[in-house]
């Protein structure tokens, strides 16, 4: 279920992506601007999903379809929602380790197919266009980006991405996993590296790739922004593998996991 202390990977595709019938919706849609910006986009995803949940379900066939937008008219790029699956995740998520008479009265037994339903059809044929993640950044999704491709506004509504073209992530995740796979083998980080990879496939060649820190912003200072340079470290790591050179793969990792340590902490008392 999407959090305010949240990061975004999302994935930008231009309409030609999308079957006939997607096409004509979605220009529409750019069309008569009714795309919701990024900074309010994730509250109104955790409004719809608790709406939906709190409804018995009734409205999960009738969820809005919304998407982020970059560009106008035939040269936009939308990242779809897709708030069905969010909503059957959340479900199935909202029954995890809670007592079976609990979980059976926030999730009927009769609903759970549906949702794992809703959950495998999506996974088999639907591209799933944003991931979630909360109190801080998945190291894997930092391989994708470069320093230079960075985007900070510290004035009014805080702001930290960055973005690329998929052509350029899946060079970049592709040589990551290389070093990876020489050096490590096949560990959970290569195995999370090699899901990334996967999914940059399902997507055209003309998409643009996103981190966006999203509601982080607000946990971090304006120093500790400007000074972010997890996206180097996660560099210099790789490069230190790469050169079989341990000791620098280490510094680097060391001084990752202590940058976001802070943030991770805070979760806790949260």
């Amino acid at each position: 279920m999407p959090t305010q202390f949240a990061a975004y990977l999302r994935v930008y595709e231009p309409l030609t992506a999308f079957d006939p019938e997607r096409q004509r919706f979605w220009r529409r849609y750019v069309a008569e601007g009714r795309a919701i910006g990024l900074s309010d986009g994730p509250g109104r995803q955790r409004t719809v999903v608790l709406e939906a949940l709190g409804a018995g379900w009734s409205r999960l066939g009738d969820l809005p379809e919304e998407a982020y937008v970059l560009g106008a008219e035939d040269s936009a790029l939308v990242c779809p929602w897709n708030l069905r699956m969010r909503v059957a995740e959340a479900a199935l998520q909202a029954r995890d380790g809670v007592p079976q008479v609990l979980a059976d009265a926030f999730v009927p037994p009769a609903l759970v197919g549906l949702a794992q339903t809703v959950v495998a059809e999506s996974e088999a044929g639907e591209r799933v266009h944003e991931q979630v993640a909360t109190w801080g950044v998945p190291l894997r999704w930092f391989v994708l980006f470069g320093p230079d491709e960075k985007e900070l506004v510290l004035d009014g509504q805080r702001l930290m991405r960055f973005r690329c073209e998929i052509g350029k992530a899946r060079q970049r995740v592709h040589k990551g996993l290389r070093v990876l796979r020489k050096s490590l083998g096949d560990v959970p980080i290569t195995e999370a590296l090699k899901e990334t990879a996967r999914w940059l496939e399902l997507f055209h060649p003309g998409s643009v790739v996103e981190l966006d820190y999203g509601g982080l912003t607000n946990l971090l200072s304006d120093q500790a922004l400007e000074e972010d340079d997890s996206i180097e470290l996660v560099a210099e790591g790789l490069t230190g593998l790469s050169h079989e050179d341990g000791a620098a793969a280490t510094a680097a990792y060391e001084r990752l996991v202590h940058r976001w340590r802070q943030v991770q902490l805070l979760e806790r008392s949260n």
